[in-house]
């Protein structure tokens, strides 16, 4: 593990060979130039790397992780900065390896369904080179424009369409891997099932401290023969949330399922100015069916008769692409929205049951009134996914830290109803403290075992997903007779 004194590190050969293998444009050394990477999305966090390298083969990434290696220097991978965990976030006197260039779609192979990019390919470069041929890749993060495929891999990151389709580990079937010591491997196969150990599922969500991804075969599908999108508006949240219940339970699998609050679409509708949403609606759902054109048929009125069970206003539809865009820009949007709202917001990422919904949304409610700081909730409804929005003032001495327990208290939450505290955003730096809320020391150890494996050294991503003493407070304990998860994790 990291042992060498951090503070006592010449920089001058390393940085050195680093210029050797990537000439002096590949690296990145001058303070100023380094305050781009000084932070993922989750910019209330901030570190400055001492270097950051700029790779553009697999070859190239794993001479410098062997430089790194050579001379004990953490490492970080970094895609396009979009993480909102901290995943990215660099730590003192390490070296960001950033995969920004290595934007090559490498082959595309239709009649297989499959496409081979480089890390540093935006997520929604892939639909858009198989679109014409009738096909699309089915993780949508909302920052899909932006997002680079490798983070996504780091994340595991899901999307509107992962109710039905999957989140990223579904989509990928290969993996061209640099090792933490700088050895290059190949991690599953050209097709869905390879015998042996699943290492693809092991590296997929790992969040960069197994290594890094430098290729990345992903499975595409065929566009459904039909598509359409619906709207419905509700005077209660916890109406919306029934209505998700209830779709599910009649065995309809939508291709997405989101819900948004009134704060959320009004933000929205200020920033976007679509006059699609609502304004004064209490929530929307937004159901998207697809599949063939009988069964797209059916699934619609079966999906309208529900929601107005469930007391809904209003439902509209629409078949038109232009009109789907439109119903979605504005959910894909929320995030951004959000910054309108306030100068600063807090996002969290946690799961529940389905059936959680209404009463969990009832007790984030609480928490916002109880803590004085509005909470916006914006959420892939379908697969319980919460992402609620904490608005707050940085500048305010403090507010960072009361938002901070906020955020702490919603996933314990999630884990108190059989949920989890991460669903697509990752655990990186922001929620390691919150680990042993759902898994006992010996899950913690056993997936401690699995990284020292491949990363021996501790020097890919340190700092990231486990809790370690110096960051995290001792867990008070309390085990629950059905699941055995521990319970109350404070910070320092």
């Amino acid at each position: 593990m990291l042992t060498q004194d951090k503070k006592q590190r010449n920089w001058k050969p390393i940085i050195k060979e680093f210029e050797a293998v990537l000439g002096k444009k590949g690296v990145i050394k001058r303070r100023e130039e380094l305050i781009t990477y000084e932070c993922d999305g989750l910019s209330s966090y901030r570190q400055r790397p001492d270097v950051a390298v700029l790779p553009r083969t697999t070859e190239e990434v794993a001479a410098v992780v062997k430089i790194c290696n050579k001379y004990s220097v953490p490492f970080i991978a970094r895609g396009s900065g979009t993480g909102l965990s901290g995943g990215a976030l660099p730590i003192e006197n390490c070296v960001l390896i950033v995969t920004s260039l290595m934007r090559q779609i490498l082959n595309i192979d239709l009649d297989n369904q499959r496409v081979v990019v480089q890390p540093g390919v935006i997520n929604n470069w892939v639909t858009q080179a198989v679109s014409g041929a009738g096909f699309y890749y089915a993780p949508d993060p909302s920052s899909q424009i932006i997002c680079s495929i490798g983070g996504n891999v780091a994340e595991n990151s899901g999307g509107v369409h992962c109710l039905k389709y999957g989140v990223t580990t579904n989509h990928v079937l290969e993996l061209k891997v640099v090792t933490p010591t700088g050895e290059i491997v190949n991690l599953g196969g050209q097709v869905p099932e390879t015998p042996g150990y699943d290492l693809t599922g092991v590296f997929v969500g790992s969040e960069g401290t197994l290594g890094i991804a430098t290729e990345i075969t992903l499975r595409i599908l065929k566009t459904p023969e039909s598509i359409c999108v619906l709207l419905a508006d509700f005077t209660s949240v916890e109406a919306a949330g029934a209505a998700v219940s209830d779709i599910i339970s009649a065995g309809i699998i939508p291709g997405g399922m989101e819900m948004m609050d009134n704060m959320s679409i009004n933000a929205v509708e200020d920033v976007t100015a679509l006059n699609v949403y609502p304004r004064d609606a209490v929530a929307i759902l937004l159901v998207e069916i697809d599949g063939l054109e009988v069964e797209v048929k059916v699934n619609k009125q079966r999906v309208i008769d529900i929601c107005k069970q469930n007391g809904a206003r209003n439902v509209t539809s629409a078949s038109d692409p232009e009109q789907r865009l439109k119903l979605w820009k504005g959910r894909k949007a929320a995030f951004a929205a959000a910054g309108h709202l306030s100068p600063d917001y807090y996002v969290q990422d946690g799961v529940i049951p389905r059936t959680q919904l209404p009463y969990v949304l009832k007790e984030i409610e609480s928490l916002s009134e109880k803590s004085g700081y509005k909470i916006a909730n914006v959420f892939h409804a379908g697969d319980g996914n919460l992402h609620p929005l904490i608005l707050y003032d940085n500048s305010v001495e403090g507010a960072l830290e009361k938002v901070e327990e906020v955020g702490g208290e919603i996933l314990k939450l999630c884990v108190k109803v059989g949920g989890s505290i991460s669903g697509e955003h990752g655990i990186g730096a922001d929620k390691r403290c919150y680990m042993p809320n759902m898994f006992t020391k010996a899950d913690l150890d056993t997936m401690q075992f699995v990284r020292e494996v491949f990363n021996p050294k501790g020097l890919a991503n340190p700092e990231k997903i486990f809790p370690t003493p110096r960051t995290c407070g001792e867990a008070a304990r309390t085990v629950t007779e059905n699941n055995q998860k521990f319970i109350g994790v404070d910070r320092y």
